[in-house]
């Protein structure tokens, strides 16, 4: 899953793919190396940030959907947690619903099934603005593991099939540098809960605790734990840097293939 923020100020690529034809650019860019699904955002969801107002939300995510989806055919995700922009983005072209709220907004879930999708349930202690701010946890795998099937059953409740949920434990939000840590070792058992999960740790600030490294300098720690989280269970990955990303796949294939042989 290759990573499309149309926004001034997410973490890593904030401004850098506002107008629709860079937007475009970078899809046409992520899908030649390999991605298989772009997921689209609109409100940056990093440590401290501002919300966005649903309209203004819409408009910037919109007309990219829009244009992808007519120019490329790739399956587009929406990264939101509006319940407008969900249906908006699905009606110019989304096919997916990745959430960091887990559907928890007021009628996301309603919608959500309404419009037929799969969609992604993450994992967030507190919200965008304050989730960094002394999270704590007795267990956090196991703490993180309930919620996401918690939230599960309550989207099959609300109509959404089985089949189209996947989980992501959300690692960075709401979660210390030791939280990460014990969650990306603790993948497995997310991965026998029977949900597809997927894993999002490219240029996190988690890697720049453990390298000392800034965000542009992230790539080697990012692949590394790519393939952590592969050998773990994960089978989506999103990323940023995608051709490196898709080279270790291939590598790590090749080496499951001769051990399978």
């Amino acid at each position: 899953m290759g990573i499309l923020n149309v926004t001034p100020d997410s973490f890593s690529d904030g401004g850098l793919f506002n107008r629709l034809d860079d937007a475009l650019r970078r899809a046409e860019q992520m899908v030649a190396q390999g991605a298989g699904i772009l997921d689209v955002g609109g409100e940056t969801t990093r440590p401290g940030a501002q919300a966005v107002g649903e309209q203004e939300e819409i408009e910037r995510v919109a007309p990219v959907i829009e244009a992808i989806s007519t120019r490329i055919g790739i399956p587009l995700s929406i990264d939101t947690s509006k319940p407008g922009v969900m249906r908006a983005a699905v009606g110019a072209g989304a096919s997916l619903i990745n959430d960091v709220n887990a559907l928890r907004a007021d009628g996301a879930i309603e919608a959500a099934s309404a419009l037929g999708v799969p969609v992604c349930l993450m994992h967030m202690q507190g919200e965008p603005r304050t989730m960094q701010h002394a999270p704590r946890y007795t267990d956090v795998v196991s703490e993180v593991r309930d919620f996401l099937v918690a939230r599960a059953a309550a989207c099959m409740a609300a109509g959404v099939a089985r089949e189209d949920i996947w989980i992501d434990p959300g690692f960075g939000f709401g979660k210390t540098l030791q939280h990460n840590l014990q969650l990306l070792r603790g993948l497995p058992l997310l991965a026998q809960t029977g949900f597809p999960v997927l894993a999002g740790m490219s240029r996190k600030s988690m890697l720049g605790a453990v390298t000392g490294r800034a965000v542009g300098e992230r790539l080697a720690g990012s692949l590394a734990v790519a393939l952590l989280a592969l050998q773990r269970g994960a089978l989506i990955l999103r990323v940023h840097d995608v051709a490196e990303t898709r080279d270790v796949l291939q590598v790590w294939a090749a080496d499951a293939a001769l051990a399978d042989g």
